[in-house]
């Protein structure tokens, strides 16, 4: 008896198939993720699509195209970190504490606009911003509040903040030290990712060398004094949200990353005493395999980065370990409980990707900031994933899957071609100073603009399934009298502190500012004598100036 070959049995099937399809045509002449790349009708072992164990590699060990940890969720579940914060300190510390009793894992902390570009709320640039979209941080005094009840020692907190995230690190630690928690025992993250700023979202504040100081002062005050802390959170979620695809997502967050660990080198770091506590952010779109196949590559296409490029030599230099949100640009303002479909197959997609720490959207959130009963859905979706679904009891369920492992390499090769042009202009601090990441985005977000206003793009209940008449659910309404509150207690701090105390930090902010020195325990200082946000950021605009974007 003759064993036919895998590509025999193809060519036999496809001729099958072709007759078939005379009668029941396919409803798309070419079918393709949402990175253009073409899904084929059948995935077959065919040498095209052979992957030997080198390639693939296994759960925990180089190159981690499985997952950073041998074990993963069979051992501990990710972290379960919803995304928090609205109005006052106050109100925020209410919903931090009514989400960890919900079950939440570690806590995620959203800033006001003003903080994220290092302005007061008594700032005129503050006016009608206060917080809207975050929490309201002005000064130590506002971190105190934050935090309250909350213990530092046994809670992980991830803060969304960029261009003063070396001031709102300082608030943290030296709240934690307030508490009577030693700054070698707190754990969490900054998101810290100046570029991405410059690239896809807008908040900040100095340009890219002083900002990149920033950043490098970071790693290495953490190394020695914060250990346990994620020094940054290298972000391709907001990268896709301005309308990348998963291809670029991959692309330019990586060479984002690139760039921060040349960044430390040349500041004189040794790699393997900072890269083990370099994280990642992605989002969780739409194309389910897609998605899955994004965090694979992405964990071998740094893997060997890391080892072949930089010669980190510790393996958890090597390992990629990323934060997933699902995707707030998904969401629809049409018949919101579709959101919690989306959002679910998302979380899905990103927990068979293999994610270390997940957040997913509140059905509600493309019209208001959520309820409580909408934020508690949305913990609910990921608890049910963990405990219910059985997807946590094998690792890398979806390994080995023909299609999976081909959009796997397809990403790879794709994103390796972007990181390639990006090395060619002179890296991702120089590309962005070009525009290059920047047009690329607006392009692809122009194309699929263009598929849904068609249609050729479905999003169901906005281009079809559309209903008359729709009700809109009861939503969040923020205090108004936050903004006035706000305002009457940073005038109280100023009047009640030692302004002199405050000035004399400021001023030696500036001095060292103008050398080498690392910046950190400056800034550390000045929030201990309760200098704000403001006036820190504003010490460092006298000496660095401000980002003026090349449109």
């Amino acid at each position: 008896m003759t064993t036919k070959s895998f590509a025999e049995l193809y060519r036999e099937w496809e001729e099958k198939t072709q007759q078939l399809l005379q009668k029941y045509p396919e409803q798309k002449e070419r079918f393709e993720t949402l990175s253009g790349i073409k899904v084929d009708r059948l995935y077959m072992p065919t040498e095209a699509t052979k992957h030997d164990q080198e390639q693939i590699g296994l759960p925990g060990e180089f190159p981690y195209t499985r997952g950073v940890r041998p074990t993963m969720y069979r051992s501990r579940h990710w972290t379960m970190r919803q995304y928090a914060g609205f109005g006052s300190a106050d109100e925020t510390n209410k919903r931090f504490r009514y989400l960890l009793d919900q079950g939440q894992t570690g806590l995620s902390v959203a800033f006001d606009l003003p903080t994220q570009i290092g302005y007061d709320s008594d700032d005129p640039m503050a006016a009608g911003e206060v917080g809207k979209v975050g929490v309201a941080i002005d000064s130590l005094e506002d971190m105190e509040r934050l935090l309250a009840g909350i213990p530092l020692d046994r809670v992980s907190t991830s803060m969304t903040i960029n261009a003063p995230a070396s001031v709102l690190l300082a608030m943290y630690i030296v709240v934690g030290e307030k508490q009577g928690v030693p700054a070698n025992q707190l754990t969490g993250t900054i998101q810290n990712d100046i570029l991405k700023e410059y690239i896809a979202r807008g908040t900040y504040i100095f340009p890219p060398k002083p900002s990149m100081r920033l950043i490098t002062d970071i790693f290495a005050h953490c190394a020695e004094v914060v250990p346990r802390w994620n020094t940054i959170s290298i972000s391709g979620y907001h990268i896709r949200e301005a309308g990348s695809t998963a291809v670029q997502e991959v692309a330019f967050t990586l060479a984002d990353g690139i760039a921060y660990v040349q960044a430390a080198i040349d500041a004189g770091l040794d790699v393997d005493r900072f890269a083990p506590r370099l994280s990642f952010f992605f989002n969780a779109h739409n194309h389910f395999f897609e998605e899955v196949a994004k965090f694979r590559a992405a964990r071998r296409i740094w893997a060997r980065v890391m080892k072949e490029r930089f010669r980190a030599k510790d393996t958890r230099s090597h390992q990629l370990r990323f934060h997933t949100q699902t995707g707030g640009s998904t969401l629809t303002a049409q018949q919101p409980d579709n959101n919690v479909v989306r959002v679910t197959m998302q979380a899905l997609s990103a927990v068979l990707g293999g994610t270390q720490s997940l957040h997913t959207n509140a059905r509600d959130e493309a019209l208001a900031l959520p309820t409580e009963e909408s934020a508690r859905i949305a913990l609910r979706t990921q608890q049910i994933l963990a405990y219910e679904t059985g997807v946590t009891d094998t690792v890398d369920p979806l390994g080995g899957s023909y299609y999976v492992e081909a959009l796997t390499d397809a990403i790879e090769a794709e994103a390796g071609a972007y990181i390639d042009r990006i090395d060619e202009m002179g890296g991702a601090v120089d590309a962005v100073e070009q525009g290059y990441m920047q047009r690329e985005i607006h392009l692809a977000a122009l194309t699929t603009q263009k598929k849904v206003e068609s249609g050729e793009e479905i999003l169901v209940g906005v281009n079809r399934y559309r209903l008359e008449n729709e009700q809109q659910p009861a939503l969040y309404k923020p205090d108004p009298s936050i903004s006035h509150q706000q305002l009457e207690r940073l005038q109280a701090l100023r009047a009640k502190r030692d302004n002199q105390a405050v000035e004399v930090a400021l001023t030696k902010l500036k001095q060292g500012a103008t050398g080498s020195e690392n910046l950190m325990p400056l800034i550390i200082a000045a929030v201990k004598s309760y200098a704000t946000v403001g006036e820190i950021c504003n010490s460092m605009r006298e000496i660095f100036g401000e980002y003026q974007p090349n449109l």
